[in-house]
């Protein structure tokens, strides 16, 4: 007498919960359509567009947060150095090269939430086009780590996994005519341990 309902009972909860986790899981796994890639930065153009796909309409709504305008700037993230190696504090990085040209860019790093990683007050948590030490070709190097550096130092409060944001602000490079050949900084390695 039982069976009947009890057997619905289960197909339902399979089906509600294996949609559920099918959705969330396509959601997590994805930020959207139309990346494009370079190097271990990659960016969504269209993101922050009407055109957006929807994912990338989700991951806004989710995220709580505006983007910028097709005409106001790019945000691009690294989660690993250029050999795909995924980034951790308990290493050190390089950032080193040229940005596209930006009236203004800031570079951060970021816990795999998209929260900005802060440590203490009077560390340097972020960089900007405005700060950075540069060579005479205007070129610069970003040292990463959580332990000081000289020069150019982004700090890291912790060795725990990390994204670097880097988000170019009123760029051509944010419209889909500055898209091609935009050259961007390099993420090395440089060692691992009680020794970065």
């Amino acid at each position: 007498m039982f069976r009947v309902p009890f057997l619905i009972a289960i197909a339902l909860a399979i089906a509600f919960g294996g949609g559920i986790w099918s959705t969330l899981a396509a959601l997590n796994a994805s930020a959207g359509f139309g990346a494009i890639r370079i190097g271990a930065w990659s960016a969504f153009p269209q993101a922050q567009t009407a055109d957006a796909d929807p994912y990338a309409k989700s991951h806004r709504a989710k995220a709580g947060r505006l983007l910028y305008g097709v005409a106001e700037g790019l945000a691009f993230t690294a989660t690993t150095d250029d050999e795909g190696v995924a980034l951790t504090g308990a290493c050190f990085y390089r950032i080193a090269g040229a940005t596209p040209t930006a009236r203004l860019w800031t570079l951060y790093a970021a816990d795999l939430q998209d929260m900005p990683l802060s440590g203490a007050v009077e560390l340097p948590n972020a960089v900007n086009s405005r700060t950075v030490l540069r060579e005479r070709d205007g070129r610069f190097a970003i040292s990463v780590s959580t332990r000081a550096r000289p020069g150019n130092w982004l700090a890291l409060p912790a060795a725990t996994p990390f994204k670097l944001v880097l988000t170019l602000l009123d760029t051509p490079a944010a419209g889909s005519s500055g898209l091609v050949g935009l050259d961007m900084p390099a993420v090395t390695k440089i060692g691992c341990g009680n020794g970065n």
